[in-house]
């Protein structure tokens, strides 16, 4: 992988996007120490990808669960009835 200082980074900066944008990654080094890598965003990483469904048919929600312990939520605000 590529490594370029600052200043060049601050120099060249549209031409090293447009090659990030091709999948050339590079790294930004201040006084020769690694400070950070620049890739393009074609696709999330695989730490984060989203895993919609993956409890699908695995869990049932009851038809009345945003009533469920109605009585017992009202009486702890209200007292009992």
């Amino acid at each position: 992988m590529r490594t370029v200082n600052i200043h060049e980074a601050k120099t060249h900066l549209s031409r090293l996007i447009d090659a990030a944008m091709k999948g050339e990654s590079f790294i930004i080094a201040k006084a020769g120490r690694p400070m950070v890598r620049v890739s393009p965003i074609a696709a999330p990483e695989e730490l984060q990808q989203r895993r919609l469904g993956f409890l699908a048919g695995k869990i049932r929600v009851p038809e009345d669960f945003d009533r469920m312990g109605q009585d017992d939520i009202v009486s702890l605000f209200d007292g009992p009835a």
